[in-house]
């Protein structure tokens, strides 16, 4: 029997040809036509340059299955997700290995109303159909692929989260890091009295300027550049697929995307009295504070797009905000977006007056974070169960409150961590926070990478 590495958590993703291929691809459409039994299905992809061939394998995977197929081109993952909710389709497969590198490439699924498929929701089931060989026989009547052109709808939607007559024409850097989100600024650019310099722009697979992945320190250079240059009041970039949108001030400071679950859950506690926001618990107190002076009412869930978008339904929460620079918004099916954001907080700073940076900066001395700080495990001194164990033991005595609903977190009076695994890689996750007091987040933030060191 075959084992699949190119099946994660949340995704299927790997090299290219020696984890993921077309014979695999194929597959896939096989697995998830028996798996899900759906009757139709969309399918988008990336612009790397192996996601056309997968996506035609794994097209005739669900068209030899009996799955009538709608390939929608290409498109950002977000493009999935909104296909299969706005038309009612039974699933949808997004082609995509999001900001890996150029020789990998992935896949992710949902099924009706744009719901995830992850590994303990399905995902696992079809890697045991396809590593077991138990996939069905050829259909007796083969499904049929049709193109859908979803532009048009998918950008009305959009647009649907801003009031137009209250934008003003400010000039916006954007850093589509060569992957699929500036072909969706160039569709809303004659909708919108926005300035755009464009970086990067053009999608290209080989991607040219790095990985789209402004995470990394070292890519968000060129888009700091550009805002000083052109004296831009804010800077937006994407990871490859553009799920997710990462936000740089006039100044053309990194916005810890933490920041902006604050600023977003504002506003949708304005526009809708006891709004609930749904929140994960690396860093916590900004977003508690915010909604609790806007008369909404926080939810926690545990980190990762799957819990999250389970809790937003569960609790028909209005928005729900990431610290990773993931924001999911009721009206998009629950889902996550990288466009949605930017359009809000543009209107925001458009009706306000305020500067990106006047907008959170007040929020980040009232409570100032470490950021993520990640640190590689030593499987043989017993992985994140034991610095987990070693943080809770050093600290609980002391503790106000401790919660396990994503690994640990502790809160003090004065400054709180959470310690969790990574869902994807043998990493071990640190945020911490203070109540105003920068030197003290600093300091705590020390003692704790020396504990886990140790």
């Amino acid at each position: 029997m075959t084992t699949l590495t190119a099946f994660k958590a949340y995704d299927v993703r790997g090299r290219i040809p020696t984890e993921l291929n077309e014979t695999l691809a194929y597959q896939i459409g096989q697995a998830y036509a028996a798996f899900v039994k759906p009757r139709r299905v969309c399918v988008g992809r990336d612009i790397r340059l192996s996601s056309a061939k997968l996506c035609e394998a794994l097209v005739r995977g669900l068209c030899d299955s009996g799955v009538e197929v709608s390939d929608i081109g290409l498109c950002g993952t977000e493009g999935v997700y909104f296909a299969t909710f706005a038309y009612e389709f039974d699933g949808g497969i997004m082609v995509t290995a999001s900001h890996n590198p150029p020789d990998y490439n992935g896949m992710k699924f949902v099924r009706e109303q744009s719901r995830p498929i992850s590994a303990d929701t399905g995902l696992m089931d079809m890697a045991r159909l396809i590593e077991s060989g138990q996939l069905p026989a050829k259909a007796a009547t083969p499904g049929k692929v049709t193109p859908l052109d979803i532009n048009a709808r998918y950008d009305a939607h959009l647009l649907g989260y801003v009031d137009h007559a209250a934008l003003k024409p400010l000039k916006v850097v954007v850093n589509a890091g060569n992957g699929g989100a500036g072909m969706v600024v160039d569709r809303l650019e004659p909708k919108l009295p926005f300035r755009f310099i464009k970086i990067h722009h053009e999608p290209d697979g080989t991607f040219p300027n790095g990985v789209p992945n402004p995470m990394l320190e070292e890519n968000r250079q060129s888009t700091i550049d550009a805002i000083r240059e052109h004296g831009a009041d804010v800077g937006l970039a994407w990871d490859g697929d553009f799920d997710r949108c990462f936000f740089f001030d006039e100044h053309g400071t990194f916005i810890e995307g933490y920041y902006l679950v604050g600023l977003l859950a504002e506003v949708f506690c304005k526009r809708e009295a006891g709004a609930r926001i749904v929140h994960d618990p690396r860093l916590t107190w900004n977003t508690l504070d915010i909604v609790q002076r806007n008369g909404g009412k926080a939810v926690l869930s545990k980190s990762g797009h799957a819990f999250i978008k389970q809790v937003m339904r569960d609790c028909d929460g209005a928005y729900g905000g990431e610290m990773s620079a993931h924001h999911y918004f009721r009206d998009f099916s629950y889902c996550d977006s990288g466009m949605i954001p930017w359009l809000v907080v543009l209107q925001v700073m458009s009706e306000t007056g305020k500067t990106l940076s006047q907008l959170v900066g007040e929020r980040m001395k009232l409570f100032p974070a470490s950021g993520e700080i990640n640190r590689k495990l030593d499987p043989s001194k017993g992985g994140a169960k034991a610095v987990l164990e070693k943080a809770q033991k050093h600290y609980e005595a002391r503790a106000k409150s401790i919660d396990h609903t994503d690994g640990l977190s502790v809160e003090f009076d004065d400054w709180r961590f959470n310690l969790r695994a990574s869902n994807t890689e043998p990493l071990v996750r640190l945020n911490v926070e203070s109540r105003g007091d920068e030197a003290l987040m600093r300091a705590k933030t020390a003692e704790l990478l020396a504990l886990m060191e140790s």
